[in-house]
């Protein structure tokens, strides 16, 4: 590795040249200001073309002024040099690292802006709806200032409302709302019913989060046509077995695996020769893989709630439940039946698309977040994105207190509940950041002993969100919080209207507590940074047991000696360094399963290309009336005399159209059952990545020609008249109503890794520090 010392360094040397130019602009932004503050409104808005050449910006320096002046006028709000500096940086197309409160969403605003005077229609890409339209409502006086436009994408609006909003110069919405309108879009058969305009350029908020943590969550659109539920006595059967003895889990806890002992028992059970042969191989041993994963590997109140009859899942990068989301049918499928409520059917998946494929559509993606600098590596390899860091307007005062380690889970919660109280009497507000619901709800009853008013934020109350969080930082306040708490909040000293705020300040601000690392440190960052907002004072630290599954993950194989005190507290450097590279194992854990998983999905997002592309010559051109009556020219002949020339190219369109939908979703169904199998191929010494590339590349040739082949006989054979092809009597028709869900990673994949034994913690007498 050492030999490529000079390419990192140049990386580095090219983001500080980039950094130092972006200081000297900004410096020279505030020059421009007086002057261009004497301008009326017409003579501002007149003075942006002085700033853009036929290339772009060609004066930056006065162009940021502009921006900045006409945010002082319509929203009250004069931007700080770094949120100039921020600006900057987005409209040369990098993420961009800003603190919690150093003020994102005005510097969003104001990169959109610039974007969209540049001439080029811009994407401000939420995490969710009330995002979307907050930013648009709030932002609307500086876009409108300048003449252009904005408008909000939410899931209730009609596809004529949609369309009205995406001809905006500018368009909030969430990601998955923009995806599914995508998908909606490789569906129709008349170009006018299009929903969405192409945009340019991308700016993402939360950028980590979408680019990264969720990059590879497929957006589905999925048909009426019913899908495959697993069988009860599977459920049941899964249920008797045991774990050690019929089956084991790997140490990650992503997979489990059936013994020989438990394969006998199953195939006993159900009354089969062998689970692994041609006709259960596919079938029944994918259903007992999934019924086992659901009952062993996933938990309720950890993974997943039941709630109103329904299993909703828990996004564990956000403690929130994850609208929308489900597991892959099977097992989506699996939990239900375990939890013994009525089990949904999945429906025909008709087209899906991978966030990252969908922000791959955008010529130009930018974004911005609190913790870019952490998913440097992931953004340079699979966005070639830069990360520039803005510093902060204020000089952080919190205090991030090294890491409380503790031998067992027992006296660490001991000590989270003693260090609460402790803090809690000074009137110190106090913020606590668990691992999932169930831990929250455990901490809340043990505090509840000792008389602490607890607020509780996990999924099964995010409604009430906005109101704990308003209050989180008022005088003697304590919230247990998941990751809910992490992302898009910010935590005012003395309360929503900061009026005991300097209280607050004078016994230390907001104390962050956080119960455990997560096998991301960016998502430790996040916590943390809800303290120490805008130069106020804070504090954070965490509290980590060697029996953490982030250690047992990461130190999987190596033995670790330690020396606790009566209550279990490690005071050693050596150990603490240890808790660092085992969260370092885990985050290279995660980015395999990434890398992997982008391979897999890398090549479906390739084809869906191609696959776009004939659909837009069918609909935008005649080509496929000339490709069906070159292949049944006696059946065009006859056509031609009693249908007018344009319902008869249309009837073409809809027939070929059908049968390349059609054969696209065949497609997609047939390469996720070889994904659910392909870890097999490694059995008979295949690598099970090349195999699958093998797979899709010969089916995808034959899906043309299959498609092709099928529309010329309906072609041939189908009513057509002038009121069109009459697919639905021929029993072709398109599923009466679609639906739409993102599928969770699917933890059934293999990320490649062998199984480790886990990690062995000797206790001794000697006490290295």
């Amino acid at each position: 590795m050492a030999g490529f010392d000079w390419f990192w360094k140049a990386m580095g040397q090219g983001s500080s040249r980039n950094q130092k130019r972006s200081h000297k602009i900004v410096a020279a932004a505030a020059d421009h200001t007086e002057r261009f503050r004497q301008c009326s409104d017409d003579e501002l808005r007149a003075a942006v073309a002085t700033t853009i050449g036929p290339t772009g910006l060609q004066d930056p320096a006065g162009f940021l002024a502009i921006l900045g002046i006409a945010a002082e006028r319509t929203l009250g709000f004069t931007p700080y040099p770094p949120q100039a500096q921020g600006t900057l940086r987005l409209l040369e197309g990098d993420v961009i690292h800003m603190a919690t409160g150093e003020g994102k969403t005005l510097v969003g605003a104001m990169a959109a802006t610039g974007y969209a005077l540049m001439g080029k229609r811009v994407h401000a890409i939420t995490v969710n709806d009330y995002l979307a339209q907050r930013d648009a409502a709030w932002m609307r006086p500086l876009v409108e200032f300048f003449g252009l436009t904005v408008g909000a994408i939410a899931e209730k609006l009609t596809p004529a409302e949609r369309r009205e909003v995406y001809r905006c110069n500018i368009v909030y919405g969430p990601v998955n709302e923009i995806g599914f309108d995508v998908l909606r879009d490789q569906l129709i058969v008349r170009r006018e019913d299009t929903v969405q305009t192409p945009a340019d350029v991308a700016i993402v908020d939360e950028a980590d989060s979408v680019l990264v943590d969720e990059a590879l969550v497929p957006l589905v659109l999925a048909g009426s046509q019913p899908g495959r539920a697993p069988q009860g006595k599977i459920t049941q059967l899964v249920k008797k077995l045991k774990l050690g003895e019929d089956f084991t889990t790997d140490d990650e806890r992503r997979n489990v695996f059936l013994t020989e002992q438990g394969a006998n028992k199953v195939e006993q059970a159900l009354g089969i020769e062998s689970l692994y042969n041609d006709e259960h191989v596919g079938t029944t041993l994918v259903q007992v893989n999934l019924a086992l994963h659901a009952q062993e590997l996933l938990l309720r109140d950890v993974h997943y709630l039941v709630r109103d009859g329904k299993v909703a899942l828990i996004d564990a990068s956000k403690g929130r439940v994850a609208d929308l989301q489900r597991w892959p049918d099977g097992l989506q499928a699996a939990v239900e039946a375990k939890e013994g409520i009525a089990v949904t059917e999945g429906g025909r998946i008709l087209d899906t698309i991978t966030l990252q494929a969908l922000l791959g559509r955008y010529p130009v993606v930018c974004g911005m977040t609190g913790t870019a600098k952490e998913a440097t590596d992931q953004l340079r390899e699979f966005y070639n994105l830069q990360v520039s860091v803005i510093e902060r307007n204020h000089p952080l005062q919190r205090f991030d207190e090294q890491d409380r380690v503790y031998a067992t889970m027992d006296a660490k919660k001991l000590a989270i509940i003693d260090e609460i109280r402790r803090v809690h009497a000074t009137g110190q507000p106090v913020l606590v950041g668990t691992q999932d619901v169930a831990e929250s709800e455990e901490l809340a009853a043990a505090l509840a002993e000792y008389d602490i008013a607890v607020n509780v934020l996990n999924a099964k109350n995010d409604a009430e969100e906005a109101r704990i969080i308003a209050e989180a930082g008022d005088v003697g306040r304590v919230t247990v919080s998941t990751q809910m708490a992490g992302r898009g909040t910010d935590i005012k000293l003395g309360g929503a209207d900061e009026a005991d705020h300097d209280q607050v300040a004078a016994v230390g601000g907001l104390c962050v507590i956080g119960t455990g690392r997560h096998r991301s440190s960016r998502l430790d960052n996040q916590l943390r940074g809800r303290a120490g907002r805008q130069g106020d004072p804070g504090k954070s630290v965490f509290f980590v047991s060697l029996e953490d599954d982030m250690v047992a993950a990461g130190g999987a194989g190596e033995e670790v000696n330690a020396t606790p005190d009566q209550f279990g507290f490690i005071d050693s450097k050596r150990i603490r360094d240890f808790i660092e590279h085992c969260q370092r194992v885990t985050e290279g854990q995660l980015l395999e399963i990434h890398s992997q998983t982008w391979k897999y999905n890398k090549l479906i997002s390739d084809q869906r290309v191609i696959i776009d592309k004939r659909r837009a010559e069918i609909l935008d051109t005649d080509a496929a009336l000339t490709a069906l009556g070159a292949r049944a020219p006696q059946r065009l002949a006859q056509l031609e005399e009693t249908v007018a020339p344009e319902v008869l190219a249309q009837a073409a369109r809809e027939i070929l159209l059908y049968h390349l939908d059609q054969g696209w979703s065949d497609h997609l169904a047939l390469l996720d059952d070889v994904r659910e199998s392909i870890h097999l191929r490694a059995i008979a010494r295949e690598t099970p990545l090349d195999e699958f590339h093998r797979i899709a590349v010969t089916e995808f040739k034959a899906l043309a020609d299959t498609a092709m082949e099928a529309a010329v006989d309906t072609f041939s054979t189908v009513l057509i008249d002038n009121d069109g092809a009459h697919l639905d009597e021929a029993g072709l028709a398109r599923p009466s109503a679609t639906w739409t869900y993102m599928v969770n990673d699917n933890p059934l994949s293999s990320n490649g890794n062998f199984v480790k034994k886990a990690v062995r913690v000797m206790f001794g007498r000697n006490n290295e520090n």
